[in-house]
């Protein structure tokens, strides 16, 4: 196995050889990696005992801080304990003043509305019109443009088990374990039976996965697999999948807005939900949008940035479909778990937070200390695996502390070469060179400095394996949902959870549509909820959903408004 040399020395490569993009105080921790590289090469460090793993995570994980999280005191999911930040947007009054908003101006009337257009949602969309749904009778709302979603930065894979060696029985088992038992098991067998089709679905829409020489699908590990089931697309896998069904859904002219926030559901006089009420963000404009459908695919909330960590997730993912979801009347589940990916980035500051895949340590990268020491195994499930670089930093002190204060471990990239052969990382990591690149860093000779950052939300709206919510014309797919994942995602599920129930959702609805039929539109159920907060005694001047971010500081704010 060859080490990284200088070509034109013929020595090992050393720091001294090239110009670190760390600052110089690194330098004697970066020596210290790169000393004790070749010793790691082929060390397989023991994986923890389900002993240890329970305690790691007792000891350190964020979800067993209680201290962060509180009882929801309003609606049917009174007494489920979640973050203080989404109760904070549960336990608020609506953005929206009933009084003032006039149902009876269509703006849009179709068959099926899609709210999201992320994978979950474009998917929707093309099955509906597989289905039988003409495209003019099908309309994507999006808050930015179509296709931000998180779906969209997904690097490092999805699961499927369509390999001779492997079969979706083993996938059950380990999406069950991996979630800790607390998984809906028909939610589980539906994903993963649908998994090797879902590929299948893929490659036919024109995704160019990775493949061996011989022309089969190149399968990576994850953390907590039994097999290699990862299909990817270098690193840019959740890219890849949404341009292609992003052209499906333009070339098939299905009806999309952008741009435009769902704020709340519509219900009619039956109760069944009948559309939403949608802001434009353009014209700060109030539109009404009637449907006989509605498909909630908004993911995640991330940007709600909970117990303050930084996040992968993209701008609008702020738990907006929880809110509308919540006051419709559907239940909400596993919403006291949240995912915290074990290798956030933690320098440059420009990044803090963004995303490095977790196919880095399945191809070879190992998380190491201060001292250049591989202190966990690298592919433990991703709770577990936090869990470690969190206790490695602020339980034994050997963290690497960032210019602005925070503390990271090495994740020693440079490995991937030396295992996989020259090449790899350029070949594999296309992104993440191009994004550490630009602040001289080079991956392939540094390693990365990583933290735990936020990443997935495991809980949501509670829904069945036809994507029904319990509340009638409302459908749900992809992140916004809880149940699949219990509480703790494995690394490619949730790419596959977005087009197995984005289908299905799709097919549902369709079906669902042959026959419904909308009452007169009315917004009762907000005024409903205002009532519940007042008898819950619950005061207070938040207002949710929120629909964007709010990351400037008071004196900016306040400056905005004089130039106003």
């Amino acid at each position: 196995m060859n080490l990284p040399r200088d070509t034109t020395a013929g020595r090992l490569i050393s720091v001294s050889d090239y110009e670190s993009g760390y600052p110089e105080y690194m330098k004697e921790s970066l020596e210290k990696v790169a000393a004790t590289r070749a010793g790691r090469v082929g060390k397989r460090f023991t994986p923890m005992t389900a002993e240890e793993r329970q305690k790691v995570l007792e000891d350190y994980h964020p979800d067993w801080k209680m201290d962060q999280k509180r009882e929801l005191k309003v609606g049917h999911n009174k007494g489920q304990l979640m973050p203080h930040e989404m109760v904070d947007q549960l336990e608020a009054h609506s953005i929206v003043d009933t009084s003032k908003i006039n149902l009876d101006k269509i703006d849009y009337d179709v068959d099926i509305m899609i709210i999201g257009a992320g994978g979950a949602g474009l998917s929707a969309a093309i099955l509906a019109h597989d289905n039988g749904v003409d495209p003019d009778r099908i309309l994507i709302v999006q808050k930015l443009r179509l296709g931000d979603a998180n779906s969209k930065m997904s690097q490092g894979g999805i699961q499927a088990a369509d390999h001779p060696k492997d079969n979706p029985t083993l996938h059950y088992l380990d999406i069950i374990g991996g979630g800790h038992y607390f998984n809906d098991p028909e939610l589980v067998e539906a994903m993963v039976k649908d998994g090797p089709d879902v590929i299948k679905w893929h490659e036919e829409l024109g995704v160019l996965y990775d493949k061996m020489p011989d022309g089969t699908m190149q399968l990576a590990a994850g953390g907590g697999t039994s097999r290699r089931r990862m299909h990817s697309c270098k690193d840019y896998t959740g890219m890849e999948i949404t341009r292609v069904l992003m052209d499906e859904v333009i070339n098939r002219q299905i009806g999309y807005v952008e741009f435009t926030a769902a704020v709340e559901f519509l219900k009619d006089d039956e109760g069944k939900v009948g559309g939403a009420l949608l802001f434009d963000l353009d014209s700060d404009e109030y539109k009404i949008a009637r449907a006989k459908a509605t498909i909630l695919a908004t993911g995640g909330f991330g940007r709600l940035h909970i117990q303050g960590y930084e996040t992968t997730n993209h701008y609008g993912a702020t738990g907006d479909g929880l809110v509308m979801a919540y006051r419709a009347g559907a239940e909400l589940i596993h919403l006291d778990s949240t995912q915290f990916h074990p290798t956030g980035s933690a320098y440059p500051e420009q990044i803090v937070g963004q995303l490095c895949t977790e196919k880095l340590r399945g191809r070879g990268a190992q998380p190491v200390n201060v001292d250049g020491e591989l202190f966990v195994y690298p592919l433990e499930t991703r709770d577990v695996e936090a869990s470690a670089l969190i206790r490695e930093c602020y339980g034994k002190d050997k963290g690497i502390k960032t210019p602005s204060g925070m503390l990271g471990v090495w994740l020693d990239t440079p490995l991937i070469d030396v295992i996989n052969g020259e090449g790899t990382i350029e070949r594999e990591f296309a992104a993440m060179m191009r994004n550490y690149h630009k602040f001289g860093i080079d991956i392939r000779k540094e390693p990365m400095l990583v933290f735990p950052t936020l990443h997935y939300q495991n809980g949501g709206v509670h829904i069945n394996v036809k994507c029904e919510t319990g509340v009638p014309g409302l459908y749900a797919a992809g992140e916004v949902c809880g149940g699949v994942h219990g509480k703790n995602r494995l690394m490619g599920n949730s790419q596959l959870d977005l087009y197995v129930f984005g289908r299905r959702a799709g097919i549902a609805a369709a079906e669902y549509v042959k026959t419904a039929k909308v009452g007169k539109l009315n917004l009762d159920h907000v005024d409903e909820y205002e009532k519940l907060l007042e008898k819950s005694g619950i005061k207070t001047e938040r207002k949710s959903p929120m629909v964007l971010p709010e990351y400037r500081g008071k004196k900016t704010i306040e400056h905005h408004l004089k130039l106003l």
